[in-house]
């Protein structure tokens, strides 16, 4: 049987879920809520095989490329899948302006601000590692900037839309998109030169259609990338930042967020000579970059499915989960 593509696997959760979890949440807190979905978790663990196969394998590849030869545990996996229902509690407290700036870490933020200034429009490059949902609701205190995020599920445009029914001044386009056609990118250029933000993740393949990837390196091993996100950054004829945001723990325990911008470059060119060469060293460098940060924090990689997977045999038309 073909593997899976990641948007067919099934959605385990919906609308009334997440409002249940955000009205516990604000009821009994962050540690009592714990409580009760500890066990939801363990069941999705023990019944999740795809995604408790794929944070295995994930897990142990990162081990061998940091040199560290112990055994993967279902303790360690199962750590994995607590960490991403805690990013949840992440999210909300982010669009509740629970977070405190003292619990923000900004690296390079004149970068951001040099933008802010210039009202110069961008896009941002991020990943599913660690937390973009928080570093668009922590950038919401820094700058009045609009952010249009793309997003290729149906369960993340309903997710979002509960987090803005929360705090609904948040200056967030949350836009669907299942391929991206030239419309779609005419009308994010006319966002751009409005000076608004354009957030795209560069770790996802195509939905609809195989083969539209380059093969890079991640982790030491090579990996399908979708050539979209970049295609559409040329597109777009704008600086290029990769954006991750990572929760990480000070010497003493204290947490604080870890919200990283990196300017790649003043806007991306595609020659029509070399394009392949040079399309394949810009997703390289992204590679690179999630690797880099893949391998310090582990387990704020939110990729269940076999990230190496050959994209040409993957499975497009499934629905339920193996």
């Amino acid at each position: 049987m073909a593997a899976k593509h990641w948007s067919k696997m099934q959605e385990r959760g919906n609308r009334l879920g997440m409002q249940i979890l955000l009205f516990s949440y604000r009821i009994l807190g962050r540690k009592g809520l714990w409580i009760i979905l500890f066990p939801v978790v363990f069941y999705l663990f023990l019944t999740g095989k795809t995604a408790r196969r794929a944070s295995y394998a994930f897990l142990t590849q990162v081990r061998k490329v940091n040199g560290n030869d112990k055994v993967v545990t279902w303790r360690d996996s199962f750590r994995h899948f607590r960490c991403f229902a805690d990013s949840a509690f992440d999210k909300i407290d982010a669009w509740l302006a629970r977070i405190p700036q003292s619990n923000i870490s900004y690296t390079n933020e004149a970068l951001f601000i040099e933008l802010d200034e210039h009202a110069q429009g961008a896009i941002f490059i991020g990943s599913h590692l660690g937390n973009l949902e928080v570093c668009r609701a922590l950038s919401q205190h820094r700058s009045s900037k609009v952010i249009n995020v793309l997003v290729f599920t149906h369960h993340a445009v309903e997710f979002n839309k509960l987090l803005k029914s929360i705090n609904p001044d948040v200056a967030i386009n949350l836009i669907q998109v299942t391929d991206l056609g030239p419309d779609m990118a005419i009308m994010l250029k006319d966002k751009v030169e409005q000076g608004e933000i354009v957030v795209i993740v560069g770790d996802r393949t195509s939905t609809t259609t195989a083969g539209r990837v380059i093969e890079a390196d991640f982790l030491e091993k090579p990996a399908p990338f979708s050539q979209g996100p970049f295609i559409l950054a040329a597109l777009l004829d704008c600086p290029v930042f990769h954006l991750f945001c990572l929760k990480d723990k000070t010497a003493d325990g204290k947490v604080f967020y870890r919200v990283i911008f990196e300017k790649y470059a003043d806007k991306l060119v595609l020659p029509r000579k070399t394009r392949q060469q040079t399309l394949h060293k810009i997703v390289s460098d992204y590679a690179q970059r999630l690797s880099y940060y893949a391998a310090a924090y582990p387990y704020q990689w939110f990729n269940f499915y076999d990230f190496w997977q050959n994209d040409e045999h993957v499975s497009r038309d499934q629905n339920k989960e193996n």
